[in-house]
Order: structure tokens, then sequence, then C-alpha cells
């Protein structure tokens, strides 16, 4: 009687040791297979190269916003060139440079990056419909967006301004007190609002180029 006992005994731990070690196969098959699910939707992820950032650095100098080396290497000061890059170009602000970046700047892609599409995020009127969507339940947005003028505007202006003997100030890109006197005294001259600001109006009258973010826009303020 003893026998029958310990032989059941033992045969009830095996069948538990069994059951237990394919319950830990099919959870460990389930996590991969989630794993390698997840990895295959997210795709490849979008990388310039130093070469590229090398042009994008030297291209930025040009313009003024970026004052360091050209080394390459996506630094601190190199993503705040690039976000006010983006800014200016209906981009949206990442720091990254990203496909459609490195289209907007020209700047030539490998072969391997042209396979990659360029990512609907990576405009910044994309990103303002998705947060309006997310706060009001649909994608329309009552707001137009705000129109800014460049650095590069904003010199041009200063320099215009100078020579007609309305700003004594330094060429800086910036929209300081004294530059907005003489931006009021031009509109005025020229029958426009005084808002002392580089407005669409003020910009086409000045003679200065739009970029291709603000074409389009009507905003007089």
């Amino acid at each position: 009687m003893k026998s029958l006992h310990f032989v059941l005994f033992v045969s009830l731990l095996s069948a538990t040791a069994v059951l237990a070690q394919n319950q830990t196969s099919t959870t460990t098959d389930a996590s991969a297979s989630m794993a390698s699910k997840s990895k295959a939707k997210r795709g490849p992820v979008f990388r310039a190269n130093k070469d590229q950032v090398i042009a994008a650095q030297n291209m930025l100098r040009t313009k003024g916003s970026y004052s360091g080396e050209a080394t390459g290497k996506l630094d601190a000061a190199t993503r705040e060139s690039i976000k006010g890059y983006q800014k200016d170009n209906g981009l949206r602000a990442t720091g990254t440079l990203n496909r459609a970046t490195l289209e907007k700047m020209g700047i030539q892609l490998t072969e391997k990056q042209k396979a990659q599409p360029v990512s609907s995020n990576s405009y910044a009127s994309a990103g303002k419909a998705k947060s309006k969507s997310a706060a009001s339940g649909d994608g329309e947005s009552s707001k137009r967006a705000v129109f800014r003028a460049t650095k590069e505007q904003i010199i041009e202006a200063q320099r215009l301004l100078k020579t007609g003997g309305m700003y004594t100030g330094d060429e800086t890109g910036k929209l300081d007190d004294t530059t907005r006197e003489g931006l009021k005294k031009y509109q005025e001259a020229k029958g426009l609002k005084a808002t002392g600001t580089l407005n669409q109006l003020t910009l086409e009258k000045m003679g200065i180029a739009l970029t291709d973010s603000q074409k389009g826009r009507d905003d007089t303020r």
C-alpha cells in the first residue's frame, strides 16, 4: 500500500514539473513574439552621417546661426542652431537632422536614407494640428500660425533702415526697441500700419524675400 502511494506521489510530481515547463515555454515564446512585432513596427531609425552634420554646420555658420566648428557631431550648440533653422522653415523644432531637414537644407541623402519615408511629424503644422486635435477632439484649428521674421530678414531690414536714416544701431538680427522704432517710421512713410514688426507686407515692401513657410500667409500684425 505504501509503495502504491509512493508511485502515485512521484507521478504527480512529474506531471506538475512538465506542466510548469510547458507554461514557461509558452510565456517565453509569447514575449519573444511581441518583442519581434514591436521591433518590426518601429522600423529603422533615421540617422544623419558625419559628412551631413558637417555640411549642416557649415550652412548654419554661413547664415550666422551657428558659431562653432564643423566637427560632424550633433552637440548642444548644433542642435540649438538646427532648432532655429527648423522653426524658420516650417519644420518641427526637434534639433535633429531628420530627412525633412536635410532636404530643406539641400544636403544630399544616402541611398539607404532615400528608402526611408519622411515622417509626417517632421513638419510644424502637423505637430500643431495633432496637439489641437488631442485637446479639442477634432482636427480643426481656429488659430493661425504666428508670422515671424528670420534673423537674416531682420538684418536686411536693419541695413535698409540705416541706409534710409531711420535706424542707427548695429545689424544684430534682433527686433529690439530701436529697430521697432525704425520700422514704425518706415511703415508710416510707406503707408503701412505702424506696428513696429516685420510682418509680411513690410518685408514685401522692403523687397526682402520670404521663406517658403511664410509665403501664402496674410499677416499684417
